[in-house]
């Protein structure tokens, strides 16, 4: 309070000082220039000069607060800017969750434009506008992200793999894929996405091209890596048989594949299923007998022992004994006594076929005995039980048929 008195003070001895000192000598001003004159006394001027200084100074003020960085007054400023931005990032990327991919591409690719570092909200726009099946847009936001961040090129590269096998542009994709590998040749993803991209497209020989570089890389664990490796090659055994219309020279295509897999790999159970299965459709039962029998004999496998029983060898009789051989260590494999029924019936013994067809069912009831024992009696004469047998297997082979509707008995069509 004593401030505010000294203050007032002042400033009244101030104004006295200032009247005095006008009441003594007012002054005089001379302005003039060509056409211009002005004149004044000095004071007078003086105080013209402080009241456009305030104003100027007003101005300034006025200008500040327009312009402010705190936002308070201009909806253009940086904070509002950045709060606009950060509105766009938030409804684009709870668009893209949410499948409104129109919305999300129009947030997403404002947000990208005004951040500094836009790498994915310009791969949620083009995956947005992919899904929207516009195809040169998500490319050109792609390209776009490229131009912003050149040194993000491998992951905008991955991403537009992925959009193009969404778009069914699977060649698009290996074209892009192949030249991120060139590129980044111990990149696991490129590697992952290649491998998925073969496996699409049935080319089994370029995943078996693969397969080196996956397990170098670890692109997979072990165990599915395994697995990843016998189908390729089963696959890679039924493409060389259907390359060339059957005869010899599919055999010999198919011989020279089963050649190509090393030692450890011709005594897998699934290839050498798979190569036995090709060389009995191609009319080489002989040979697909042969080549179970030595599987067989270094390891056990019950799907081998299936196929076996549906192949005829050069000695049916030997191939029933060798099968019977088997019989002591693995009395309780219903696919062995199904694969004894069938051999019995190829030595025309019905009656021990008979038997080991209903062995095999005790086991397991099994549609493909079902038929097999069916046929066999109503050959013999017991028709009852064939149709019974029928009917079970047509019910095992597919429960689903029990769930759908029939018409009543003795309805006509």
């Amino acid at each position: 309070m004593k401030r505010f008195y000294v203050i007032v003070f002042l400033l009244i001895a101030a104004a006295a000082c200032v009247g005095l000192a006008i009441a003594e000598d007012a002054g005089y001003v001379l302005i003039a220039y060509k056409n211009f004159r002005y004149e004044s006394s000095l004071w007078a001027t003086l105080a013209l000069m402080v009241i456009l200084g305030l104003l100027l100074w007003g101005i300034k003020l006025l200008v500040e607060l327009v312009t402010a960085s705190t936002g308070l007054v201009n909806p253009w400023s940086r904070r509002n800017r950045s709060r606009r931005v950060q509105i766009a990032i938030e409804q684009g990327q709870m668009d893209l969750a949410e499948g409104r991919w129109a919305s999300a591409q129009k947030h997403l690719a404002r947000a990208a434009e005004a951040e500094r570092q836009p790498l994915l909200f310009y791969l949620g726009a083009a995956r947005a506008a992919n899904e929207q099946g516009r195809y040169d847009e998500s490319d050109n936001l792609l390209e776009r992200a490229l131009e912003r961040q050149p040194q993000a090129e491998l992951a905008i590269a991955l991403s537009h793999a992925q959009l193009q096998v969404d778009r069914a542009d699977t060649e698009g994709a290996l074209s892009t894929l192949q030249a991120m590998h060139e590129r980044h040749p111990h990149n696991v993803q490129v590697l992952r996405q290649l491998q998925r991209l073969h496996q699409q497209r049935g080319d089994w020989a370029a995943l078996i091209r693969l397969l080196p570089e996956l397990r170098k890389d670890k692109v997979l664990p072990a165990n599915e890596l395994a697995e990843l490796e016998r189908r390729a090659w089963g696959q890679n055994l039924n493409l060389a048989a259907q390359r060339e219309a059957g005869g010899d020279v599919g055999l010999q295509s198919l011989t020279r594949a089963w050649q190509q897999l090393s030692s450890a790999q011709r005594q897998e159970p699934t290839l050498v299923l798979a190569y036995a299965e090709q060389l009995r459709q191609l009319g080489a039962q002989a040979e697909a007998e042969e080549v179970l029998r030595g599987a067989l004999k270094r390891q056990y496998d019950s799907h081998l022992v299936r196929l076996y029983g549906l192949l005829r060898g050069s000695d049916p009789v030997k191939q029933l004994q060798t099968a019977e051989g088997w019989l002591k260590a693995h009395p309780g494999d219903a696919s062995l006594l199904l694969t004894l029924g069938r051999l019995c019936l190829q030595n025309s013994l019905w009656g021990k076929a008979r038997d080991y067809f209903e062995s095999s069912l005790k086991v397991e009831r099994n549609p493909e005995t079902c038929a097999e024992l069916a046929r066999l009696l109503a050959q013999l004469g017991d028709t009852a039980r064939s149709n019974q047998l029928f009917q079970e297997g047509l019910n095992l082979l597919d429960e689903r048929l029990l769930a759908l509707p029939l018409p009543a008995t003795g309805t006509s069509l």
